[in-house]
């Protein structure tokens, strides 16, 4: 099998499952030495419990590219459409433990 090179396109599936989107308003970030787990979690007012829709387990080179393409794409939508400001709502929950937030 070939190797790919950088400039390659990837051929990528999306079914139509997937295609729709999961809707987070939350995300917990936790790590180990080999590996960031985010779940991606539903909070919606009224309802008694928040839901993890999602979970993605990345290795930690996988997690700073993430990081980097986020920060890149962030940029591209302020250019467009203005910066994004962050109300006053505190997204920290006592779970305790080291866990970063979004």
């Amino acid at each position: 099998m070939a190797k790919k090179t950088q400039n390659e396109p990837i051929d990528v599936e999306l079914s139509e499952d997937v295609a729709q989107g999961i809707y987070s308003n939350l995300v917990m970030i936790s790590h180990s030495p080999s590996e960031f787990v985010m779940d991606f979690i539903s909070m919606l007012p009224g309802m008694p419990k928040a839901k993890v829709r999602s979970r993605i387990i990345l290795t930690p080179e996988h997690a700073r590219g993430l990081l980097a393409a986020l920060k890149e794409n962030l940029d591209l939508y302020e250019d467009s459409f203005g910066k994004i400001t962050r109300g006053n709502e505190n997204l920290t929950l006592p779970f305790g433990g080291k866990i970063g937030e979004a």
